[in-house]
């Protein structure tokens, strides 16, 4: 990965205060996506560690994955399925196949659910996400695939978080890592 995109990517990143009543600084990551130079490199960079893998489909948990898995799969060359959470406003009607996360790093345990007729036996997997910290949703998006049949190839992510166990256990590459980030 160019070490600009790097570089770019921690000059755009901004910790947040939401202000009074909460415990932790929000990630403000509105800046890679305002960027135009950073948009066009996103895709290509994450998708790069697997391409030889040959995935045959990306799959990515809403919200910010809706953004980060059309232009991973556009890189690929291959199609896009979204992972929907309950209460987002945008819950697909049809069968569905549901994980629960184990506890993230904020305690919660999030349901994610893929439509049926987009995952099954024959595809291979690339998974795409913003941050991992705890590799909680990544967890049931493997959980997902597995349920249909599907082999998980890895995970890419922009901004890799989380212990470096936790990154190899699920196959995670990243092109940042949390000390990259300005505190």
């Amino acid at each position: 990965m160019p070490a600009e995109l790097t570089e770019r990517l921690a000059t755009l990143f901004r910790w947040i205060d939401p202000g009074p009543g909460t415990s932790h600084l929000v990630s403000d990551i509105s800046g890679w996506w305002r960027d135009p130079a950073v948009l066009a490199e996103l895709g290509p960079a994450l998708v790069a560690p697997y391409r030889a893998a040959r995935p045959t489909v990306v799959l990515a948990p809403a919200v910010t994955g809706l953004l980060l898995g059309p232009l991973a799969a556009t890189a690929l060359g291959v199609g896009f399925v979204a992972a929907h959470k309950p209460g987002d406003g945008r819950l697909p009607a049809g069968s569905l196949t549901w994980a629960q996360s184990p506890p993230d790093y904020r305690g919660r345990q999030v349901d994610l659910a893929v439509r049926d007729r987009h995952l099954g036996p024959g595809d291979r997997v690339l998974v795409v996400d913003d941050w991992v910290r705890t590799g909680a949703q990544i967890h049931a998006l493997y959980d997902i695939c597995a349920a249909r049949g599907a082999e998980v190839l890895g995970a890419a992510v922009v901004a890799v978080d989380c212990p470096p166990e936790v990154a190899t256990e699920l196959r995670i590459t990243g092109l940042v890592t949390g000390a990259d980030l300005p505190a």
